[in-house]
């Protein structure tokens, strides 16, 4: 029996319910809400305004790539289910069907392994050969992604049979390193509700890990962190009054920074934890998903800057040996073309959601200054791509909206206020990338669409030592290289 080598079984492991309720109305969902979509409206060429129905990741999936649910004639099928199956892990039916135990991470991590253990018996029904291609999919939203951690890390916890068949882990929203409310860590000991799960000492007992540097959002070597995806939501603001306490910079409920797990691939979406706005039923999140799954490219850009010019009014005291500070941000904005109404960006990171990326002028020029080993040159992006899904002959096209943008200047400690346009930027265009596939592997052509229709044939990639890359310069001075990786993925 030969398996897929892409389509294994999704395991959705749902988040957090906080209250007694909350996990009732869990337990009466069939999916735990990955069954749920989203509406958006967008007006057309004639004023009309036109609403957008994503169905939700579950259908998406059944439509697209041919998944079926696990479940038969109104009950969970127990007998053989194919490989393409979606399986959601109930985890939180003995607090309601049983004896009203709240199961912690660590025994909702070993029924994850049970449940691995017991799909591959059900999938391969027996056959060594698929038993030893088989492989699962793990797919989870907020505390969520905390379990499949605790599973893959915590040598105590599950079958070492379990932990071998994870293939790739896409986790929406989840507190890798914690919540914080009010700007600090939840107390260890704040038992009501399970609350205490978030603090970052516990989540370390949970994990079996020493912090990092008091963070415990690594790894810790026990998985491949470029299979483990991070979606990182930045819309505080349509989320639930727990906004008020955990801030801006945050998808309302975990914090932009504890949100993403060091050295793995993660995105940026405007989108918030839960709701009518957020992640898990939204379109960017499936997009997302299935390219990390199914998709068979991966793209990183880095920019290098070469010269980051400062303003006139600023440069003059500059001259004058005047002490000058400011710092930069970077935005970046990845959509792939497609026949979407309403344009779907893979990854949006920009000042105004708090997700832009800060830089001194010190780390990425003189990094001994900042006591780096290295300069920190910004890595604006890391997206999947799935050549299936190209549109046109046989070339991938996605737009990357770059800008970058100086923090205030301060001179002398004294914030300037002179003739400085406030948020004006250093460098802004739209490039717009053309990848071609052929038999030779693949080439890259670029195209600066804010001067140039973006549908012309464009420029051919510059290399150096360092990689491919694209010239960017403009007549403020501004000097940079961006630095494309395109890579195979599997």
């Amino acid at each position: 029996m030969a398996l897929h080598p892409k389509r294994h079984p999704i395991i959705y492991v749902r988040g957090f319910a906080m209250r007694d309720a909350d996990i009732e109305d869990t337990v009466n969902t069939p999916y735990m809400g990955f069954n749920l979509g989203s509406t958006r409206i967008r007006q057309s060429h004639d004023r009309s305004f036109v609403p957008y129905i994503f169905e939700s990741p579950l259908i998406r999936l059944m439509k697209e790539y041919g998944y079926k649910d696990e479940y038969l004639e109104g009950k969970r099928n127990d007998g053989r289910i194919p490989q393409q199956s979606v399986i959601i892990y109930r985890y939180y039916e003995q607090p309601e069907t049983g004896d009203g135990h709240r199961p912690d991470i660590l025994e909702a991590a070993k029924g994850l392994s049970e449940l691995i253990e017991e799909v591959r018996d059900r999938v391969c029904g027996g056959d060594a050969e698929a038993e030893k291609d088989f492989k699962v999919y793990l797919v989870a939203h907020s505390m969520g992604g905390l379990i499949c951690r605790c599973l893959l890390q915590n040598p105590n916890v599950g079958s070492k049979l379990a932990k071998r068949c994870i293939d790739k882990v896409f986790t929406y929203g989840t507190p890798h390193n914690g919540i914080e409310i009010g700007g600090i860590n939840v107390p260890r000991m704040l038992g009501l509700w399970d609350i205490s799960n978030f603090n970052r000492k516990n989540i370390a007992k949970f994990l079996d890990l020493e912090p990092q540097e008091g963070n415990v959002n690594h790894l810790n070597e026990t998985f491949p962190p470029e299979r483990f995806f991070c979606l990182v939501g930045t819309n505080s603001r349509d989320y639930s009054l727990a906004r008020l306490g955990v801030g801006t910079a945050s998808d309302g409920l975990v914090r932009i920074e504890n949100s993403y797990v060091q050295n793995a691939p993660r995105v940026y979406c405007h989108l918030s934890h839960s709701g009518h706005y957020g992640m898990v039923n939204s379109q960017e999140g499936y997009q997302n998903l299935v390219r990390f799954l199914f998709g068979d490219y991966r793209v990183i850009l880095r920019m290098v800057p070469e010269d980051l010019p400062m303003p006139p009014s600023i440069l003059k005291y500059y001259k004058k040996d005047k002490k000058i500070r400011g710092s930069y941000l970077f935005e970046c904005t990845i959509m792939p073309r497609g026949d979407f109404l309403i344009p779907i960006a893979l990854t949006d990171r920009r000042a105004e959601h708090s997700s832009a990326i800060f830089r001194t002028y010190d780390e990425i020029f003189h990094p001994e200054r900042a006591k780096l080993q290295q300069p920190r040159h910004p890595v604006l992006a890391s997206v999947f791509l799935d050549s299936s899904k190209i549109t046109s002959r046989k070339t991938m096209v996605f737009t990357v909206d770059l800008a970058v943008r100086s923090t205030d200047f301060w001179v002398n400690g004294i914030l300037s206020t002179s003739r400085r346009i406030p948020d004006e930027n250093l460098y802004r265009d739209k490039i717009v990338l053309n990848v071609a596939l052929n038999n030779e592997g693949w080439t890259v052509r670029f195209v600066e669409s804010d001067d140039n229709w973006g549908e012309n044939p464009g420029t051919e990639l510059s290399r150096d030592d360092d990689g491919y890359y694209i010239q960017l310069h403009n007549a403020k001075g501004f000097r940079a290289k961006l630095y494309l990786d395109l890579t195979p993925w599997s």
